[in-house]
């Protein structure tokens, strides 16, 4: 006999879980199916313990430049057995929080793996054995794991891919980096801090290609500044593991091929949606292994949803957040609730952060692509070396950028490059989702000193009214 359920969520991520305690906060009877760990990737090797990381390296930086604030340090050093444990502790109390949300919202939580078997029917196979559920409505949010190299698959010991960064077995000497996006250029930027020789190969002509040129062109400065290695255009033909670490052939921006050695190497290419074998291949439509949904997560088969990496991106913990709540009030309304008003999911006001050091964060088109767009555009660009509080902090490197549409006034897109960034981002994106334009964001007045007068002063830049240069 089958377990009956009005939502079934497969998968416990950033996105599955949130979907469920929506559901259950609506009053509908969850259930979430878990193969692994609540939480998912984000909580337990992802977004949080990367981040627990790269503070640890952050603290380290600024105790070896301690002379840079008037102190005096000796004898400083980094424990890298003592950083991943307090990495993995903070991953293990989050775990234990969604655990915690589970219980408290009265969601039934089936530990093992998920198969469809209808658009609203499962197996759960675990430790109990074989369970049948079925529900009125099934939210997918599988999830995604780490593209590998087809000429080097990683191993766990020289070749790595986020999860094995995340535990490694020994400090890297010489690093070699395969990619420059968020996974790639933040574990590259710990590494680099934590002591380590660091190369970054990016196929592309600049590194973190989704954000705005001068952010790219900043942060390679910075980099290269800080003693890493960034080889842009470029490629990894061949890798070969040895006894002490890897060969890599690599080719270069100019098409010359050198094969250079390298302690450690981490892949960060991309990632696959976790969509195979489960019973998916009848039931929804598919491309490149990502679900095809409408704007609020509905797949071609009624009763079934789809959230997160497992459909086509950004891929980013909070946007399977918000694409999980907008999949729960839908499902929530179809099941009859009046007072619910699902709203879909606007790509363009999407957050982006990369936690590397300098920090990197945007919302809405690039420059280039409001260009292309077709709009007349006014930008306005603020350096922090005009913001007091940043050159107080010593952190005077960085900027902010905004870009608006010359005829409306309307905020197109914000990037910034800088200390503490990430914190800040969020107000561009609320004005964005309140649809403001240049006069309220000149007429905010912004709390002195701070960093975030830096975002003022862009948008009065923009418009050649900025203050402080």
């Amino acid at each position: 006999m089958a377990t009956q359920y009005d939502v079934i969520v497969l998968g416990s991520g950033p996105g599955g879980y949130v979907a469920a305690i929506r559901c259950a906060q609506l009053g509908l009877n969850t259930a979430i199916v878990e193969r692994e760990l609540l939480g998912g990737i984000c909580l337990n090797w992802g977004c949080i313990p990367t981040k627990a990381l790269l503070r640890s390296a952050e603290i380290f930086h600024y105790m070896q430049h301690a002379g840079d604030y008037g102190l005096k340090a000796k004898e400083i050093e980094a424990d890298l057995e003592a950083v991943v444990k307090r990495s993995r502790g903070v991953a293990k109390q989050l775990n234990a929080g969604v655990t915690h949300l589970m219980k408290k919202n009265k969601i039934a939580v089936h530990m093992g793996t998920g198969t469809m078997t209808g658009p609203t029917s499962m197996t759960v196979k675990g430790e109990k054995g074989e369970e049948k559920l079925t529900a009125k409505h099934v939210i997918l949010a599988t999830g995604a794991r780490a593209r590998d190299l087809p000429f080097a698959p990683a191993d766990g010991k020289r070749v790595w891919t986020y999860r094995h960064a995340m535990t490694p077995p020994e400090m890297p000497k010489k690093l070699l980096v395969i990619g420059s996006g968020a996974i790639g250029i933040e574990f590259a930027s710990f590494y680099n801090d934590m002591g380590a020789e660091v190369t970054v190969v990016e196929m592309l002509d600049r590194v973190v290609p989704v954000e705005d040129k001068d952010v790219s062109a900043f942060l390679e400065k910075s980099l290269t500044k800080q003693g890493m290695t960034i080889m842009t255009g470029a490629g990894v033909e061949d890798i070969k593991v040895t006894a002490s670490g890897v060969k890599a052939k690599i080719k270069a921006k100019d098409g010359k091929v050198a094969e250079s050695e390298f302690s450690h190497c981490i892949v960060a290419i991309g990632i696959v949606p976790n969509t195979e074998n489960i019973g998916l291949e009848k039931l929804v439509e598919m491309d490149r292994g990502f679900i095809q949904i409408d704007p609020y997560g509905r797949t071609k088969s009624k009763g079934m949803w789809a959230i997160g990496d497992c459909v086509p991106g950004p891929w980013l913990a909070h946007k399977a957040s918000h694409e999980g709540v907008t999949a729960a009030e839908s499902i929530a309304k179809e099941l009859g609730n009046k007072d619910v008003h699902p709203h879909p999911l606007d790509r363009n006001n999407i957050p982006g952060c990369t936690y590397c050091h300098p920090q990197i964060a945007s919302v809405g088109m690039t420059e280039a692509k409001a260009r292309e767009a077709g709009y007349e555009v006014k930008v306005g660009t603020f350096p922090f070396i005009g913001n007091g509080k940043a050159i107080a902090l010593g952190e005077a490197e960085g900027f902010t950028k905004t870009v608006f549409d010359a005829k409306t006034g309307e905020l197109l897109g914000a990037h910034m490059v800088g200390a503490e960034v990430t914190e800040m981002i969020q107000g561009y994106v609320v004005g964005k989702t309140l649809e403001t334009t240049e006069a309220e964001l000149m007429n905010t007045i912004f709390p002195h000193p701070t960093i975030s007068e830096s975002m003022h002063e862009s948008v009065l830049g923009a418009y050649g009214r900025a203050l402080h240069i």
